[in-house]
């Protein structure tokens, strides 16, 4: 997601830590760095706002350009799954404010949805409860191999602030406990995304999210095919969403056995 210029608006929430070193991810000096900002931005800095992007509340023209950009994409996202899913077990990575997460759990699913702010996490669970659905909330790591086994994972603009080599790493960590697909966004690298975000730094800081990374399509297109780990998962759809500040691109992977 790519609102530069709303604090609450930039993600669903961030959720991935990722290994630290090892094949495609960057030195654990700056995962630790990055981990620990984003981390705190989404737990105080933007929690308040992030509620309120989420809610039916009135907010500025340009967050309500995000947020019906974000209504969009999750509806893309919940497109490419099925209408039933009843036994499927589902990881909402980023989960934010839950809000995707109750769609999945209407849907039958059993879901479990993670995010680095307990903040956020404690207002999802406190939103699931009031409407009746079970869901398991957790604050910490979307690629914790404790986490278990899953059908199908989503990551909605959770991971726009790495890099193509570490969303590649992330993926590559989450395949072999994935048995159907896997869907994520990332931030489109286009000259309009890049006008924005140009013209996001000069808001005052209050009203800035915080920075993504662009991806290219063909470059994300040929590690998709290259990365060894995920040999048996095929693009099989992409999606780019605009409106207004909102920027996403969505990629569905699926599983072939």
């Amino acid at each position: 997601m790519t609102d530069t210029t709303s604090t609450s608006a930039a993600t669903s929430g961030a959720s991935f830590i990722a290994a630290e070193g090892g094949d495609g991810s960057a030195s654990a000096a700056s995962y630790l760095e990055r981990r620990a900002w984003i981390g705190e931005y989404f737990d105080r800095t933007a929690s308040a706002a992030w509620k309120v992007l989420t809610s039916d509340a009135p907010v500025s023209r340009i967050r309500a350009t995000v947020r019906a950009g974000r209504d969009t994409m999750r509806h893309t996202l919940l497109a490419s799954l099925p209408s039933s899913l009843n036994g499927a077990r589902v990881l909402d990575a980023g989960c934010g404010t839950g809000v995707l997460a109750m769609d999945l759990a209407r849907r039958g699913a059993s879901v479990l949805a993670i995010d680095l702010s307990p903040t956020l996490v404690d207002h999802a669970r406190e939103k699931a409860e009031a409407e009746g659905l079970s869901i398991d909330f957790r604050s910490g790591d979307m690629l914790d191999p404790a986490l278990g086994m899953f059908d199908y994972v989503i990551a909605m603009d959770s991971l726009i602030h790495y890099e193509m080599r570490e969303i590649l790493a992330a993926l590559s960590q989450l395949a072999p406990r994935v048995s159907t697909q896997m869907a994520i966004t990332v931030a489109p690298r286009t000259p309009v995304l890049a006008t924005l975000m140009a013209v996001g730094r000069l808001f005052p800081r209050k009203d800035r999210a915080p920075a993504i990374v662009p991806v290219s399509e063909s470059a994300l297109r040929r590690g998709f095919a290259t990365t060894p780990a995920l040999a048996r998962w095929p693009l099989t759809g992409t999606t780019r969403v605009e409106r207004g500040f909102y920027r996403s691109q969505a990629y569905v992977l699926q599983h072939q056995g």
